[in-house]
Parts: structure tokens; C-alpha cells; sequence
């Protein structure tokens, strides 16, 4: 199955909003940085190895796959359109240059 950033957004609207929206921006942004700083552990673990085992790089991927989840939810209970606010990126006169 193929998602979009606004199909995604959706599916963890659907599966989780009432107790999100309960939860409320504080304690959801808290949930996002926990994943953060999992992912950051995922991605030490995997850096610092040669060759990262098939177990870190599955790790890693959910961990990103947290990340966004959790990214998701607050948009949702903050009535952020994530696709519409990505669309930035396409308009070539908004967004210019690379940060060092």
C-alpha cells in the first residue's frame, strides 16, 4: 500500500485523535521527543558500527516510522494540514540555499 503525507495523516487521525486531543499538545510533544531521542540512540547505534546488524537497521526504520507518527499526531490535534504545509519545499522562491 502506498501512502501520502496527507493519506498517513489520516490513518493516525482515524486510529488515535480522541486520545491524542485528550492528551493535548503538551504530552504529545513530550511522546515526540522521546521517539526523538530513540531514534537518536538508533542512529549512534547504527553509526558506530561498520556494518549495522539487520536488527539496528529494522530498529532505525521504526524509529523513524515513530517519529513521523508522533509528528502526525500533534499536527492533527494542532489542525496542521502536514501536506499542505510541505508544499513549501516546492516553491523554488520560498525556499532557497542549504543550511550549513
Amino acid at each position: 500500500m502506498t501512502l501520502t503525507i496527507h493519506g498517513f495523516q489520516d490513518l493516525i487521525r482515524e486510529r488515535y485523535f480522541a486520545t491524542d486531543a485528550a492528551r493535548g499538545t503538551p504530552g504529545t510533544f513530550m511522546w515526540l521527543m522521546e521517539e526523538v531521542g530513540e531514534l537518536a540512540t538508533s542512529l549512534h547505534e547504527c553509526s558506530h558500527d561498520a556494518s549495522p546488524t539487520k536488527a539496528q537497521r529494522a530498529n532505525l526504520a521504526e524509529e523513524f516510522a515513530d517519529v513521523l507518527a508522533w509528528l502526525a499526531t500533534l499536527a492533527n490535534i494542532n489542525d496542521v494540514d502536514l501536506e499542505k504545509a510541505l508544499e513549501k519545499y516546492t516553491d523554488r522562491e520560498r525556499v532557497k540555499g542549504v543550511k550549513p
